[in-house]
C-alpha cells in the first residue's frame, strides 16, 4: 500500500496516478490511499491508515481465535492524546500514555503487517472492559484463556496487570477466574 505522497514521489503527479488508476495498475482503497492490489482486506487498510494505532478487544480476540464472533467494527486503541477517530468503522479506545504500548505486536492479517496487542495483553483488557462485554461473550473467552494459559506467559499478565489502573481488582480477577 502506498500513501499518495508516496504514489506521488513514484508516478510524478496527480494526473499519472489517475491514469494508473484508470488502467487498473493502482487501485484508489480510501482517500490518498493506494495499492498495486485490488483486493487489500478492509482492517489491513485501517491498520495503515492509522499506523499509531493498535488493534484490540473485540477485533483482537478474534484476530486471536479467542472466538468465532465476527466483530461489527474495527477496536483501534491509541494514546489519550491522540486525536479523536472520525472513521464510522472504527470504535477507538483512548489509553493512558505508559499503558499502551505494553504488549503491542506487529501480526501479519493475510500478508499484511499490523499492530495487535498479543494474548497475554488482551486477557488484561478483558477483565478491565469486563462490566462492558456481554456476559456470554465473557464467558467463552474466559474458557478459551483457560485451556490457552499452559501456553501464555504468566509473568508479562502480571506485569500488564500490575501497569493497568486498578491493578488490584485486575489481579484478583485473573486469580479466582483465569488461574
Amino acid at each position: 500500500m502506498f500513501t499518495r505522497k508516496e504514489c506521488l514521489k513514484r508516478y510524478g503527479s496527480d494526473y499519472i496516478i489517475r491514469q494508473h488508476v484508470a488502467a487498473g495498475d493502482l487501485f484508489r482503497l480510501d482517500k490518498h490511499i493506494y495499492s498495486e492490489e485490488k483486493n487489500v482486506p478492509e482492517l489491513a487498510v485501517i491498520a495503515f491508515k492509522y499506523p499509531h494505532a493498535a488493534v484490540t478487544m473485540h477485533t483482537a480476540f478474534y484476530l486471536h481465535g479467542m472466538t468465532d464472533t465476527i466483530p461489527d467494527e474495527y477496536d483501534l486503541a491509541t494514546d489519550r492524546n491522540a486525536t479523536k477517530i472520525q472513521d464510522p468503522k472504527v470504535k477507538q479506545y483512548f489509553l493512558p500514555a505508559d499503558l499502551f504500548p505494553l504488549g503491542m505486536e506487529k501480526m501479519n492479517y493475510k500478508g499484511y503487517d499490523i499492530l495487535v496487542y498479543g494474548k497475554e495483553r488482551m486477557l488484561i483488557e478483558l477483565l478491565r472492559y469486563k462490566s462492558k462485554v456481554p456476559y456470554d461473550y465473557y464467558k467463552e473467552l474466559i474458557l478459551n484463556y483457560r485451556r490457552l494459559m499452559p501456553r501464555l506467559n504468566i509473568q508479562k499478565i502480571r506485569t500488564y496487570a500490575q501497569a493497568a489502573p486498578r491493578s488490584d481488582r485486575i489481579l484478583e480477577t485473573l486469580q479466582t477466574e483465569v488461574l
